[in-house]
């Protein structure tokens, strides 16, 4: 099965139209402040414009007043949130809205226990562990995945065009998500990286799985 694929921390339109050309299936909208990748509400809304029919539009959030959630679900068509923060189930799924759950992997933290705690997701985003929240940019240890998680894995950290076959092959994500991985700065994709990392996730997706 091929993986999905989601590019994350869109804040130009030609950006999103160079993901959405390339063939990404979803893209991601931060809405967390301190992230040099934040949209506001009426970027966001102008981007989610721009978006395709069968191309979803994910939410990012972080320790986010549920009333900051509702006001964007409100101005945005957000499609599936994606919460990054300390959330806990209940809070996750208070917006009846599909959601995922993103853990931060670093050596102690039990997997298998994490995804247990969110039934109602729809996945369970792994990422490295880094100060801060999310787009750090850097690779975790793969080998810390257990074979088996009572949710799909997407798969994200570090990934870039030279690494994310190996990813693949090794993990078999049901999805990777690229934001670092695919710019020229920060908050500023580069359409060649974009499309190179495309392309790879095609190619790893069609080896056969053992």
């Amino acid at each position: 099965m091929k993986p999905r694929i989601k590019i994350c921390g869109l804040t130009r339109l030609e950006d999103l139209q160079a993901a959405v050309d390339a063939g990404a299936d979803a893209i991601g909208l931060v809405f967390y402040p301190p992230s040099p990748r934040h949209v506001d509400l009426k970027t966001a809304a102008e981007l989610a414009r721009a978006v395709p029919p069968f191309v979803t539009i994910v939410g990012l959030f972080v320790n986010a007043d549920p009333a900051v959630v509702k006001q964007t679900l409100a101005a945005v068509p957000i499609h599936l949130l994606q919460f990054h923060g300390d959330e806990d189930e209940a809070y996750c799924r208070q917006f009846d809205r599909p959601y995922m759950k993103a853990a931060r992997v670093k050596p102690g933290v039990d997997l298998v226990q994490y995804a247990a705690g969110f039934p109602s997701a729809q996945a369970i985003i792994l990422d490295a562990f880094v100060d801060g929240f999310g787009g750090g940019g850097k690779v975790f240890d793969w080998a810390l995945i257990p074979p088996r998680l009572s949710l799909p894995i997407v798969l994200s950290g570090g990934l870039e065009a030279g690494n994310v076959g190996d990813a693949i092959a090794r993990v078999r994500p049901a999805a990777v998500d690229v934001s670092s991985g695919v710019e020229a700065g920060k908050g500023i994709k580069d359409a060649e990286k974009i499309r190179d990392f495309i392309a790879a996730v095609r190619a790893a997706g069609l080896i056969p799985t053992d």
